[in-house]
């Protein structure tokens, strides 16, 4: 049986596509997506491979370009071909608001856990080191890694590379953290230990757009789920209703598939 949401309520739309495609060449991978995310939602995408909820994760973040639509962030457009200036003007003032998690972890293999940390809040944000420090061993503490400040990656796990991962990108203090498949690269033990900071970050009322194939995160941690395909958002549901009850046939035939 499902447990319920740790999310009791959210607030006002914090960052949104609208009308967002996306085109490679001739291959459209994102077509006319709509999504609005609140404050202190957490947002599970989920669908088959190439259905076009990496993309779509990397238009939020502003790795990507939209072809058509918009990324809309507290009412200001952050990116737009259609308006090209401003979007830039006000992606600048944004990037540091949207926190990425992204699969393969993506440390600095050079540094040490503590200065993959606090490079970016001192090299961007202009914290002193102090600061920086003193907030990175909060945020190690928190993922359950404050023994690890002088380790290099290379002597971590996959599974505390990516808490890791986490704290750098909540050093920044962002809005709302964006995740790709943060756990797909990991065996299950190491899943698990990233699980529970995610879950811990939902439950602080952290603003999330996690990209998942785990279906229980999906289904007990996320407020709600999108299911896409083919570049498209098919269902746009809370848990329990999706899963207990799917609307489309492309969705049954998904959720089968998960369970075999």
């Amino acid at each position: 049986m499902a447990t319920s949401s740790p999310h009791k309520q959210s607030g006002n739309c914090l960052i949104e596509a609208k009308g967002l495609s996306k085109s490679f060449g001739a291959v459209k991978v994102l077509e006319n997506v709509d999504l609005a995310v609140k404050e202190g939602e957490v947002v599970s995408v989920i669908g088959p491979s190439g259905s076009g909820k990496t993309t779509l994760l990397r238009c939020f973040a502003l790795l990507e370009q939209p072809s058509d639509g918009a990324v809309i962030m507290r009412d200001k457009t952050i990116a737009s071909p259609a308006l090209p200036g401003e979007a830039r003007q006000n992606a600048k003032a944004a990037r540091g608001d949207i926190g990425m998690v992204f699969q393969h972890f993506n440390l600095w293999p050079h540094f040490n856990v503590l200065q993959n940390i606090v490079e970016a809040p001192i090299r961007v944000k202009g914290e002193t080191r102090a600061v920086a420090e003193a907030n990175a061993m909060r945020l190690l503490e928190k993922v359950g890694l404050s023994d690890k400040r002088d380790s290099y990656p290379s002597r971590l796990s996959g599974g505390q590379q990516q808490r890791v991962a986490i704290a750098r990108a909540l050093a920044m203090k962002p809005s709302v953290m964006l995740f790709d498949e943060a756990t797909s690269a990991l065996d299950p033990e190491l899943k698990h230990e990233v699980l529970l900071v995610m879950r811990g970050l939902a439950e602080e009322g952290m603003t999330m757009l996690v990209v998942t194939h785990e279906m229980s995160f999906a289904r007990n941690v996320g407020s709600r789920v999108i299911f896409m395909d083919q570049g498209q958002v098919v269902e746009d549901a809370d848990p329990v209703a999706f899963f207990g009850n799917p609307k489309t046939d492309r969705a049954q035939r998904f959720l089968r598939q998960m369970q075999d």
